[in-house]
């Protein structure tokens, strides 16, 4: 019978046996260890840097005669990349000081595809930023994955050559003490805010697609200051804003055109677009100059009163003749009409620069007095000095809120408004090195007077950001039958630029 062989450890075996198992554990309990205390502050960060050298050269606009065009991609044309480098994992750009939150995930092939351009995607133009470098700089920890929906936006960042998609930031940058003159615009797929379509409050004047005008790009651009964000106009919100309330528009056509855009902003909020109606009944042209519009499920009435001058037109006799005089020292006739309202959005300057307000001979009158020549500066001085002064007297600011809207450039070439300028080339805005430093003096003026006042007013300042829109105006497109010989390179078009203005209106309205 065969003997059973017994299991037993020499002492040898045992002792490397136990070292082996008692090595693994301490260096199991030391990686362990290691890694909880270490991995917490590990941020694989995505270092990117692109140099977008490219073969082809983007067009600018200028302000002189010569015709603006945009460049496409061709089928040669190719963003130069070097090589990448990955160093982290982050979610956040730094596009020329404007941060902006992108989608950078494990498909980085395909995000490097998109920085490379496509034959299907136009070349844009970013205006207000010189530098070409997308660095990425802090760590973004919501994931896209986790971003809603509604959240989501194509906005296109655009510089030089290249055209990259980014996600809208979910948090904006604060914007206490920020500049909100000083910016950029950004190309951005969600703008407009309505469409010709959409409003039937925009008039011949401004309707530049129903006057035949092809493009849209003029009608996508995004005002971004470089310190903060704006917030984009909610239509309910600023409904809610204006409840029961009055807002009204006081000025000259430049004034008209961003009521209309009012008009057309708070259409958006509304259900039942039938119960939002002129309260006269007036359809809204040139030639009637006064208009309130009820918005019925808001009990609130959003008005325009034409005031070239803010001051009265009036007559006088001069010599055997009585001809038209500027009252400038007489507030409008129809200002009765703006007492009592709660929001008053005032401008004047359009008309100041015509002929008759230049040369100032036998126009201007104070009292009986019509002055046979006086400087135009002088008159608008004294102008202001007299709305000011009716503005302290008739405007309680406990219930009232004022803003004096700057001037809005124009932008003709090869001659004035009447004497064969244009603008019909421009399809993008001006490249900041072609824009005039020059601020205007009747800005300087208004600034002036507003300081020296009682009443608190706010200065709406559009001067400077509607100064690169040369893209933005009707040119020949402000009326059904088009000559190139009569431009409007001074109004806007709608959607356009003045919805850009009642965005900073919503804000500081939303600010108090």
């Amino acid at each position: 019978m065969e003997r059973q062989r017994s299991f037993s450890f020499k002492p040898s075996r045992l002792l490397v046996f136990s070292f082996t198992i008692f090595s693994s554990i301490l260096f199991l309990s030391t990686f362990t260890t290691w890694l909880t205390n270490y991995a917490p502050s590990i941020h694989q960060q995505i270092h990117l840097h692109f140099n977008t050298s490219s073969s082809s050269t983007s067009t600018t606009n200028t302000s002189s005669s010569s015709s603006s065009s945009s460049s496409d991609v061709g089928d040669g044309d190719s963003v130069a990349l070097p090589p990448l480098f990955v160093h982290s994992l982050t979610k956040n750009f730094t596009v020329s000081d404007a941060k902006i939150s992108a989608l950078i995930d494990n498909r980085l092939a395909r995000t490097q595809k998109s920085f490379s351009g496509s034959k299907s995607e136009p070349v844009r133009h970013h205006v207000g930023a010189s530098n070409v470098n997308f660095t990425a700089m802090r760590e973004y920890e919501t994931s896209p994955e986790r971003v809603p929906s509604n959240e989501q936006k194509k906005i296109v960042a655009l510089d030089g050559n290249t055209q990259v998609p980014f996600l809208k930031k979910i948090e904006q940058k604060g914007v206490e003490g920020c500049d909100l003159t000083k910016g950029y615009w950004v190309f951005d797929e969600s703008y407009a805010l309505y469409s010709k379509y959409s409003c039937p409050f925009i008039d011949e004047g401004f309707d530049c697609v129903g006057n035949g005008r092809l493009d849209r790009e003029y009608s996508k651009w995004r005002w971004q200051p470089k310190d903060c964000d704006i917030p984009r106009f909610n239509a309910t919100k600023m409904l809610e804003l204006i409840r029961g309330k009055r807002l009204v528009f006081v000025g000259d056509s430049i004034n008209r055109n961003q009521w209309e855009s009012m008009l057309c902003m708070l259409l958006g909020g509304i259900k039942d677009p039938s119960r939002v109606y002129e309260t006269r009944g007036r359809k809204i042209t040139k030639e009637k100059g006064n208009y309130s519009f009820r918005f019925l499920d808001y009990q609130c009435t959003v008005e325009y009163y034409v005031s070239h001058f803010l001051v009265h037109e009036s007559k006088a006799r001069i010599g055997q003749k009585r001809r038209p005089t500027l009252r400038i020292d007489a507030i409008d006739h129809g200002s009765s009409r703006w007492r009592g309202a709660d929001v008053l959005v005032f401008n004047t300057a359009h008309w100041w620069s015509h002929y008759k307000t230049k040369a100032g001979i036998y126009y201007y009158q104070e009292g009986n007095l019509v002055h046979p020549q006086l400087n135009v500066s002088t008159a608008f001085r004294k102008a202001l000095t007299t709305w000011s002064s009716w503005v302290d007297k008739h405007i309680n600011h406990r219930k009232t809120r004022v803003f004096f809207r700057s001037s809005a450039p124009s932008h003709f070439s090869g001659g004035d408004w009447n004497s064969g300028g244009h603008c019909t080339e421009a399809t993008l805005p001006l490249n900041e090195t072609l824009l005039s430093t020059t601020y205007p003096e009747k800005n300087m003026i208004v600034e002036q007077i507003i300081k020296q006042m009682k009443t608190p007013v706010t200065l709406l300042n559009i001067t400077s950001l509607s100064a690169y829109r040369i893209d933005g105006h009707p040119s020949i497109y402000g009326r059904k039958t088009r000559s190139s010989r009569i431009q409007d390179c001074s109004h806007w078009c709608l959607p356009g630029v003045p919805d850009t203005w009642n965005e900073l209106l919503y804000f500081h309205l939303q600010s108090r």
